[in-house]
């Protein structure tokens, strides 16, 4: 069962930590490194896991879990890197990373572009059960909806036992809006990232998220899966949980603050 409680008020504490830093007293700090398709995100927590800071920068040096502008992917790293060493006044020396399911190939090149902007990778996972690190549910489906990907991690008794993952995304609810209003790509990912037209927007991109929540239902045995646990960048899509809840017809639990969830799981899954 999961504490949703306790999710809220753990996330709601990464998302401060963007503005404002929780100095740790005498702790060793852990780091994870997200690459993402829209966005890099670096996470910080302490050897308790409380998150200490976090940065973030919109970017667009991934497709699909693949990196395809590796000098820039090495510097938004970088520059995130030492704006939070600036925050912290102390190096971060060590971090996780962790790769959509289904891409573990290229875990080398995510590897080399972080080890490139001063880390050492201490530890690798895939992306759901790096946020199940924060949900920590025993029984359920944790769904990581990115940019380009929906991945999904089968739990059971507490151990991941499948995952998946399938080239659709926010960069896919983005095309359908430029092309809907006949507008530029950038001018349509603002309006799908403006809360107050999310209900206008979803009538329009409702299909995409359908045939997401289709990959979803594919992948699992509703007889089994008692839950599904959105999180990932596109989850922050108001009524998002609704239309997933119609197509796949068991409950299906989304935070608050959703983009955080597997920055901060991989956080904490950082080894020193």
């Amino acid at each position: 069962m999961l504490d949703l409680e306790r999710i809220e008020s753990y996330m709601s504490r990464v998302s401060m930590s963007e503005r404002t830093t929780f100095r740790p007293a005498g702790s060793r700090l852990k780091t994870g490194v997200d690459l993402g398709t829209a966005y890099i995100v670096l996470v910080v927590v302490d050897e308790e896991n409380n998150p200490v800071a976090c940065e973030k920068q919109a970017a667009d040096v991934l497709r699909d879990g693949v990196v395809v502008d590796y000098a820039g992917a090495q510097r938004i790293v970088r520059d995130l890197k030492k704006r939070l060493e600036e925050r912290l006044g102390t190096e971060l020396a060590n971090c996780a990373i962790a790769m959509p399911a289904g891409t573990e190939s290229s875990a080398r090149t995510h590897q080399y572009v972080v080890e490139g902007a001063g880390f050492e990778v201490t530890n690798i996972l895939d992306e759901p059960s790096a946020a199940n690190s924060i949900y920590r549910i025993d029984n359920g489906v944790v769904v990581d909806i990115g940019g380009g990907t929906t991945g999904l991690a089968v739990i059971k008794e507490g151990a991941v036992v499948d995952i998946y993952d399938e080239p659709t995304g926010g960069i896919h609810l983005t095309l359908v809006l430029a092309g809907n209003y006949h507008i530029p790509v950038a001018e349509a990912e603002a309006i799908k990232m403006d809360y107050s037209r999310h209900r206008e927007i979803l009538p329009v991109i409702s299909p995409v998220i359908e045939k997401m929540a289709t990959i979803v239902t594919r992948h699992i045995d509703r007889e089994e899966a008692e839950t599904i646990y959105l999180c990932g960048g596109t989850c922050c899509l108001s009524g998002i949980e609704g239309i997933f809840e119609k197509v796949v017809r068991i409950p299906v639990v989304r935070p608050r603050d959703p983009f955080l969830v597997t920055p901060a799981g991989i956080a904490v899954n950082c080894k020193i």
